[in-house]
Formats: structure tokens, sequence, C-alpha cells
């Protein structure tokens, strides 16, 4: 795949290091760069349900003769991917299983500097081994899985040319630079990936772009007009010639001190960031309730906190188990606390919020999900930037659950808001974005049959759910 990286250069940012700007002016989403991985692995939890190559999640996915592991959703997407399955067809057949996501990252990224000696085209902007490894900044638990995991390659690739030192670097730049590879809705991780130049991308908790996935598109008869899988950093807003370019490592969604713990447990850095060092909407994620100029005193707002994240505790342990309605049990109880107390926009309360609808939604309880929903989302308004990818896709689900709850009015409202913003985030070529399409045709069209009669557009759509004629056919009927 040919990549124009007219757009960025790489510079130095001084305490950062390496950074990516770019070289003329950009606007709201413009495709900065877009980038095929250097090398891609499926989660072992998922080798089954998602294909090796496009790694989109189906049914029916055709396995690999030789090795029994890999599946693909066809010939073509094999076909695609057997220059990076080939080795790893050899070792898995003759250890007889697959080793963990790790050394099969490990291994394709080996191979892959073997054979390409870690640059594959001309618009690649660094060498994979040159990326920071953090290895020396690692804490002992994570020291100790590292030697396990090098221990594990060399048994899956017991003739490699190369060292035990050398394995362990590529690791540690696995372990800091690898990037979460989604499904093709977006809704669950599927695997990991590397991908060099958007290694060179620094974090900022307010970035100026986001980075989605693209799984290529292998429908065409002639395989000369297939596109691969690849990583698209997309601009959020207008960004200035010669201005750092950034994404978020972390959701924003976190009091700034929690952002800052996990980026420097995962990535090893101290975020000095605006958000970050002012503070910005930490009041905001942790507000009490304000009626009339009144609030809640320090000790409660302090107790039902403690109780929050005790039920949330609880919640996700339900929710593992499968007990759906013990999850909305808890979640209705925890409400009742909260309401009176915390604020819109406190993220304890937003959790168990989304948690709810997610759960009732699933369970067809679509009026109540709704109401969740909604003000889920507005309090995600008031905290996201106005074109984050999470804001579209969580504004897109409670859109698509008003709809199901027959309040086509907001659900079609908040379909169009979302699909605004994964115009911006995801581009219109994007699986996602064009099934918010179809879903925004299909709500204005019910929207329209809703204003003309409502009679008419309440017995269509229980029809549509039951599967039955309408009972209530006839403009003007009762």
């Amino acid at each position: 795949m040919t990549l124009d990286m007219d757009n960025v250069e790489v510079f130095d940012t001084g305490v950062k290091g390496r950074g990516l700007r770019t070289t003329k002016d950009l606007c709201a989403g413009e495709v900065v760069l877009a980038e095929p991985s250097f090398a891609a692995v499926v989660f072992d939890s998922l080798s089954q349900q998602v294909c090796h190559s496009c790694f989109r999640r189906q049914a029916n996915l055709h396995r690999c003769a030789q090795c029994k592991f890999a599946h693909y959703c066809d010939r073509t997407c094999q076909t695609a991917c057997w220059d990076e399955h080939k080795q790893e067809c050899g070792a898995i057949k003759k250890n007889g299983k697959a080793p963990n996501e790790n050394v099969r990252l490990a291994a394709r990224v080996l191979w892959r500097i073997q054979k390409d000696t870690g640059i594959v085209s001309d618009s690649q902007l660094t060498s994979v081994d040159q990326l920071e490894d953090h290895v020396a900044d690692m804490p002992a638990d994570n020291l100790k899985e590292l030697k396990i995991d090098v221990h594990n390659f060399l048994d899956y690739c017991p003739n490699t040319r190369h060292g035990v030192e050398y394995i362990s670097h590529i690791f540690g730049i696995i372990n800091c630079n690898g990037f979460t590879l989604s499904d093709q809705r977006g809704q669950q991780a599927v695997g990991v990936g590397l991908f060099p130049n958007l290694c060179l991308v620094n974090h900022d908790c307010w970035p100026n772009c986001a980075v989605i996935l693209n799984h290529g598109n292998h429908s065409a008869l002639n395989a000369t007009f297939h596109s691969k899988r690849r990583v698209e950093l997309r601009a959020l807003g207008k960004i200035a010639e010669n201005e750092e370019l950034t994404v978020g490592y972390v959701d924003f969604l976190n009091v700034s001190t929690d952002r800052q713990r996990a980026l420097k447990h995962q990535y090893h850095f101290d975020c000095t960031c605006k958000s970050c060092s002012k503070n910005l909407k930490d009041d905001l994620m942790m507000a009490a309730k304000e009626t009339e100029g009144n609030k809640p005193s320090d000790e409660l707002v302090k107790e039902v906190q403690e109780l929050s994240l005790e039920c949330l505790a609880k919640v996700e342990a339900a929710r593992t188990a499968g007990d759906f309605h013990e999850v909305v049990k808890l979640c209705r109880e925890c409400l009742d606390k909260q309401e009176p107390v915390l604020a819109d926009t406190h993220l304890y309360q937003l959790r168990i919020l989304s948690a709810a609808s997610e759960v009732l939604s699933y369970l067809k309880f679509f009026s109540e999900a709704a109401e969740y929903s909604r003000r889920m989302v507005e309090g995600y308004m008031k905290l996201y930037h106005p074109n984050n990818a999470q804001l579209g896709m969580a504004t897109m689900r409670a859109g698509v659950t008003h709809w199901h709850a027959g309040l086509i009015e907001v659900g079609h409202g908040m379909i169009c808001k979302a699909y605004a913003i994964l115009m911006i985030t995801h581009g219109p070529n994007h699986s996602i974005t064009k099934d918010l399409e179809s879903m925004r045709m299909q709500t204005e069209m019910e929207q329209r049959i809703f204003k003309q009669n409502e009679c008419v557009y309440h017995s269509m759509r229980e029809a549509a759910l039951q599967n039955k004629p309408m009972a209530c056919s006839q403009p003007g009927s009762p």
C-alpha cells in the first residue's frame, strides 16, 4: 500500500522526544495519514470469531487447513494474509498449538524485520526497532511477564537468529506501542497491531486528531481494487501548519490524576498537557448536584461516591456472570441514591447510566434504557471534545435505543448528531458511518410518517416488531 506522507513530518518536540507535525493547514475530518500494520494479530479469545486478515467479526469463518488456528472470511482474505501467516502457519503446525497474542505478534514483527529490515516503504518514518521499549522502566511484575513471554517465544521459534536482549526489546516496544484493533462495528477490541508512523504521534488528553481502524475492502472481483486494513489519523478540527499532531492514549472520561496514573503505568511518562496541568473539567467529573444554590454536604457526597464505587464493582461482577437482571437491580438502586446528590456530569453516575442503558437495551426494556442513555449522552456532551469518537458512538447507540423505544423524533435527532461526529472521526467510507447513514435515512422516513399520522406510525412499528399485519393502516383511524 502506497502512503501519502506529504501532510506530516517528524520533529523534535523537546521534552517529549520525537513527534509528528503537519506541513499544511488541515480541516476537520481530513485524513492526516493512513498506515497499514507492520504486524497485527487477533486476540486468543476471539481467534475463531474474527477474521485474521481484515479483523471483521463474522459467523462461519473458514479455518486454515494447515495450522487449524487462523480463521478467515473467505479465500480472498486468506490469500491477502498469506505473507503474514506463512511462517506463523508452519510454527503453529510444528508446535501443535498457538502461543498467546503477545508471542504471536512479536514473532510476526521479527519475521517482518528479518524480511524487510524494519522499514517496509519510503513512507515509513521510523524503523520498528528504533521505537521506545521502556523495558528499563518496567515494574518487577511486568518484567517477570516479559521474561515468560521471551521464554515462550524461544520455544515457539527455536531457530531464531535474534538474542534474548533484542527479543525483549521487541516485546517492550509492543507493550507500550501496540494499538488495539476493534471490530467493524467499533463495539469490541479484537486484536492488537504495530503501526510505526502512528507510534510517533504523541499523547494529549484533549487531542487534535483521532485514530480509527479501516478494515479495508476486498469485495471487488479484481484484486487490484482491494484495499488493505489500515489505521487512519483524522483531524478533529482545524489544525494549523506546523502544529503538533496529538491523539488520546487513554479515555478523557477520568479525572486528571487517574489519567496521569494510567499513562505513567502503561506508557511511562508524566502527562503535562493543558487538561492535566490545569485539572480541566475535573470539577464537573466529580461535581455534586446543586439545587437552587444549595449543595449536599461533603460527608453525604463522599458517602454516595463510596457507595457508587462498591456498586460499580458489583455491576461488573454481575455482568461477567451474565446475571443481567441483577445488573439492572443494582443500577436502579444506585441511581436512586446518586440522583439527589451527584451532578449529571459526575463520572460515577455516568458509568452507572451507561451500564444500565446497555443492559436494559439487551433485555429489550427500551423505554427505560432510552431515558438512561439520554441522560448519559447529555453528561458526555458537557465533558468530551465535541468531535470525540466515543461521544459519537455513545450518541449513536442512544439514538438507536430511542428508535427502538418508538421515540422516533429524539432517536432521529441523536442519530443525525452521531452521523455528524462520525463523518469527522471515521469518514464517509467506514462501515460504521455507512450503517449510520442507512439508519439516518430510515429514521428520517419514519419521522415523516410519524408527523403525518402517529397512529399509522405506531401501527407500522408494532407490525414490524411482531411481524404481523398493521392494526391501524388508514390515515385518520382512531
